[in-house]
Parts: C-alpha cells; sequence; structure tokens
C-alpha cells in the first residue's frame, strides 16, 4: 500500500537524520582518533555505519511501498573539537535520543494515518533504539567510574575496539 504524501515526506526526513546521525558518529570518531584512541574510534565509526544500515531499511521501505526515497539537506554534525571521552559518548547518546523520539513520532503519524503496513519496520526501529541508547549509557556510566585512570580508559579502549565489523547494506539484521 503507497502511503500518503505526508507520511512519505517523514520517512524521508528520518532516512536524512539517520544519515545525519552516520555524519555525528564519524566526527566523534575522528575525536577519539585525535586523543590516541584507536578502539573507542574503531566502536564509533561502526556505530556510523549501522546508522547508514537503518537509513538503507528506510529507503527499502519507501521504496517497495511505490514510494519515492530521498536525502534531505545535511548539515555539518555540530560536534566540537577537543570533546573528552565522556563528552563525546554524552553527544552519542544525545543524538541517539533524536533520533528515537523521531522514530516515535514517525510511529505516532504512521498510527494516525492507519498505516498498519510501517509498524513491523517502526517496531523493529523501536526495539533497535532502546538497545543503542542502553548500549551508550553503559559506556558513560563506565567512563564515570573510570575518571581519569589512563589504564581504565585504555582498557575501555581495547574492549571497544574488539568490536566485529558489519557491512552497511539493509538486507542485514
Amino acid at each position: 500500500m503507497k502511503m500518503s504524501n505526508d507520511l512519505e515526506k517523514k520517512f524521508q526526513d528520518q532516512i536524512t537524520l539517520e544519515f545525519a546521525a552516520s555524519i555525528t558518529y564519524r566526527q566523534l570518531a575522528i575525536e577519539a582518533d585525535e586523543q590516541d584512541l584507536p578502539g573507542i574510534a574503531a566502536w564509533l565509526r561502526h556505530q556510523a555505519d549501522e546508522e547508514i544500515v537503518h537509513a538503507n531499511k528506510f529507503i527499502q521501505h519507501v521504496s517497495d511501498r511505490g514510494n519515492h526515497a530521498a536525502i534531505g539537506a545535511l548539515s555539518e554534525p555540530g560536534v566540537k573539537p577537543g570533546l573528552s571521552v565522556l563528552e563525546i559518548f554524552e553527544a552519542a547518546l544525545a543524538h541517539e535520543e533524536k533520533v528515537s523520539e523521531s522514530i516515535r513520532e514517525l510511529y505516532r503519524s504512521a498510527d494516525k494515518e492507519g498505516d498498519y503496513d510501517a509498524r513491523p519496520l517502526l517496531n523493529w526501529f523501536v526495539d533497535e533504539q532502546l538497545e543503542e541508547e542502553a548500549t551508550v549509557s553503559e559506556i558513560i556510566g563506565r567512563v564515570k567510574l573510570i575518571g581519569e585512570d589512563g589504564s581504565g580508559l585504555l582498557r575501555l579502549d581495547a574492549e571497544l575496539g574488539s568490536r566485529p565489523t558489519e557491512s552497511t547494506e539493509a538486507d542485514e539484521d
């Protein structure tokens, strides 16, 4: 079932936001690289790639419905240089919370229009965002425990750097 023009525009906005999230994570990775924390930088780059997967899922959904997927204007990520590790992850959490609220709003809009075809995709994203926020919140808690302890920070860097890499194709779960 083709979605309304209004809902199509909201999905396009979500696609754009997912790409903006990817760019934000890439910039945060640069900030970690600047501090010689390659594991944290790799973790953040992986998150950036995951955001592209998310955008691809929305693109596929819009296209499968007979609508037109489009990416809107992207602006710079607004990440200040010289962030501490704590500030890097707080910025990541703030962006995840923004994405989560946008998905909830998209869900509300689809429900208001009686567009039940969007529910499976949006349910997946609600679950995904809960997981993303919890993961980043846990890392923030650990960074706060570590404080200024260099050995603790290096251990976290090594742990986060051990995350396996994945493809940015939308057909992966």
